[in-house]
C-alpha cells in the first residue's frame, strides 16, 4: 500500500476545527488539499449543481473528460471518446394547484405529486385510514385515502398499503411522511417533482394515485372532522391505534406537466491492467457527477451544490487516476463517472445494458457515494460486507488503519439499493458502497442524524458546510488502499457461498 498520510498533519487541522475550503490550504497535506480543489470546482455555483442533462452537468463532465485525458487514462466512451450518451425522457409538474375545502396546500411544501401519478385534473372525497391495514379500510372505493407512513413492524409497508387500497378500489393514496421514523425523517420542502427514465425503457401507469402530505399540514386538511391533526401525528409517530373516518371536504387538484428528451454522458476511462494474464478481470470504480440542480428554495438559496454527494467523490477518483499517473495495476481499472444516480440510477443501468466490455470481464465494483466525512472515521458501515470478497479486503484495509468495520445497523432504509453499486450487484458483478458508521448515542450519531435532516439534497450540501478533514482525509486513504490491495490481489473478488445477494447459478 502507499504511504499513509502524516498524523501530526491532521492532529494540527482537528485542533483547528476550520469549516471552510478557503481555511485548508496551509493545513492539509497535498493530497487532500488537491481533492478539495477539485472537489470545489465540481460544485462550485458555476457547475449549478450538475442535474442530469443540464448546461452546467455538462461542463463538469468536461472537466472530468480533460483530467482523466491529463492523468493518462485510455477513453473509453462512445465513437473512441470520454463520454458514453445515455438519453432519457423527463416528465415534469411545472404547475400544481391543490385545496381542500378551498384551503391551499403548497406544492413541494405541503404536498407532493410524482408526474407519473397525476392526471391533468382531480377531485374526490378524503377519507383517513390510520395505517391504511386491511382492518382500517372502509368505505374508500373512489375516494383518497390518507394514510400514516410508517416503518415499523407489524405495521403495513408502502407496497402494502397499495395492494390494499388496490383491492379496495380506492382512487389514490395520501401517505403522510412519518417524523416518527427519525433514522431518516421526511425533508421538505422537495426540490422539485420530475420522473425520469431511459429512452425505451418501459413505462407503467400506477394502480392508484400516489402523493405525500408534509405532517404539518395535516391540520389543514382535516379541518372540521372534530379531529386533532397533532395527536394523530404524535400516535402514528409511536405506532399506536390510529382512528379512521371521513373528511366534510373534497380534495381538488390541478397539474401542468412538461415533457422533454435530453442526453447526460457518462464519462468512462480505462487504465489498463500490468498483468496481461489477469486483462478480463477489471475492477470498475464509480461515483455519480449528477445533483439536483436549482430547485425549491430551502432559507432563500435554490441551488442545490451536492458538494458530497458526490462531487468530492468524483473528486477522488479522478485524484486516483492522477496519483497513479498512468501506471496500473495487475488488473485494469474502469473509471466510470455516471449520469442520473439521483433519478434512478439510470447512467449505471444503461452501462451495464451497453458495457464497452464483455460483462464477463468485469470482476467487481467499487462505488463511492453516501459518504459523509462530518465526524470522526473510526466505524465504517460497508454495504454487502459478508457478501462477496471484496467484504474481507475492506475489513483488512480498515483494521490497518484502526477503522472498524460494520453491516449495514438501518436495513430498513434500504441503503444499500440507492446507489449504483446495486446495479452492478443485480448484474451478478461483487460490489461495495461504504457509509460513515457511529455508536449509538456518539455526537457523531448526532451529527449525522442532522445532516440527513437539514443537509442530504438540499443547498446546505455545499462547500461551507462544517467537515472533519481528519475523516475525509483518512477514508480517502482507505480508498487508494482498498484499490490497491483488490486490483493487485492474489484472487479475483468473488460471491461467498452463504451470499444472499449472489447470481442464481442457470
Amino acid at each position: 500500500m502507499r504511504t499513509l498520510f502524516p498524523a501530526v498533519i491532521f492532529f494540527v487541522l482537528l485542533l483547528t476545527g476550520c469549516e471552510k475550503s478557503s481555511e485548508t490550504s496551509t493545513l492539509l497535506d497535498a493530497d487532500t488539499q488537491a481533492w478539495w480543489v477539485t472537489t470545489t470546482e465540481l460544485s462550485s455555483d458555476e457547475m449549478e449543481g450538475r442535474d442530469t442533462g443540464s448546461p452546467g452537468y455538462a461542463r463538469a463532465a468536461d472537466v472530468v473528460a480533460k483530467r482523466f485525458a491529463a492523468a493518462g487514462l485510455q477513453p473509453l466512451g462512445d465513437q473512441g471518446s470520454w463520454f458514453q450518451d445515455v438519453a432519457m425522457e423527463e416528465t415534469e409538474i411545472t404547475q400544481a394547484s391543490i385545496t381542500v375545502g378551498g384551503r391551499e396546500l403548497r406544492f413541494l411544501h405541503d404536498f407532493y405529486a410524482s408526474p407519473g401519478s397525476v392526471t391533468e385534473s382531480i377531485e374526490a372525497p378524503i377519507v383517513y385510514c390510520g395505517y391504511c391495514d386491511s382492518t382500517s379500510i372502509t368505505k374508500v372505493k373512489d375516494k383518497l385515502v390518507i394514510c400514516h407512513g410508517t416503518r415499523r413492524e407489524g405495521l403495513p409497508a408502502d407496497a402494502d398499503r397499495v395492494k390494499i387500497l388496490t383491492e379496495a378500489g380506492a382512487l389514490g393514496m395520501i401517505l403522510i411522511a412519518d417524523p416518527g421514523f427519525t433514522v431518516e425523517p421526511p425533508r421538505w420542502p422537495f426540490a422539485y417533482s420530475r420522473s425520469v427514465r431511459l429512452v425505451g425503457s418501459t413505462s407503467t401507469a400506477p394502480a392508484l394515485l400516489n402523493f405525500r402530505l408534509n405532517a404539518d399540514a395535516l391540520t389543514k386538511v382535516i379541518e372540521g372532522s372534530g379531529q386533532n391533526a397533532k395527536e394523530l401525528i404524535d400516535l402514528g409517530s409511536q405506532g399506536k391505534p390510529l382512528p379512521s373516518f371521513e373528511l366534510p371536504d373534497s380534495f381538488k387538484a390541478s397539474f401542468t406537466t412538461s415533457q422533454r428528451t435530453l442526453n447526460s454522458p457518462n464519462i468512462l476511462g480505462l487504465l489498463p491492467g500490468t498483468d496481461p494474464a489477469l486483462a478480463d478481470q477489471a475492477i470498475v470504480l464509480t461515483a455519480h457527477l449528477d445533483g439536483y440542480g436549482y430547485g425549491e428554495p430551502v432559507d432563500g438559496d435554490s441551488l442545490y451544490n451536492g458538494t458530497l454527494d458526490d462531487a468530492a467523490y468524483v473528486a477522488l477518483l479522478i485524484q486516483l487516476a492522477e496519483r497513479l499517473g498512468g501506471t496500473g495495476y495487475k488488473r485494469p481499472l474502469i473509471f466510470a463517472i455516471v449520469t442520473g444516480e439521483e433519478k434512478g440510477l439510470l447512467g449505471t443501468r444503461h452501462l451495464i445494458q451497453n458495457l464497452p466490455v464483455p460483462l464477463e470481464t468485469i470482476a467487481a465494483n467499487i462505488n463511492l457515494d453516501q459518504l459523509r466525512p462530518l465526524f470522526p472515521l473510526e466505524l465504517l458501515t460497508v454495504h454487502a460486507l459478508d457478501e462477496t470478497t471484496l467484504g474481507d479486503d475492506a475489513a483488512s484495509v480498515a483494521a490497518s488503519m484502526q477503522i472498524k468495520v460494520q453491516n449495514d445497523p438501518e436495513p430498513e432504509r434500504g441503503l444499500i439499493r440507492r446507489s449504483d453499486h446495486w446495479v452492478f450487484i443485480q448484474a451478478g458483478i461483487p460490489a461495495i458502497n461504504f457509509v460513515f458508521g457511529f455508536e449509538p448515542g456518539s455526537e457523531s450519531e448526532r451529527i449525522y442524524r442532522e445532516w440527513y435532516r437539514v443537509g442530504y439534497h438540499t443547498p446546505k450540501d455545499d462547500l461551507v458546510q462544517k467537515m472533519d478533514w481528519v475523516a475525509a482525509a483518512k477514508f480517502n486513504q482507505f480508498f487508494y488502499g482498498l484499490v490497491e490491495k483488490v486490483a493487485d490481489g492474489a484472487e479475483a473478488p468473488a460471491w461467498k457461498p452463504e451470499s444472499k445477494l449472489k447470481p442464481e447459478k442457470p
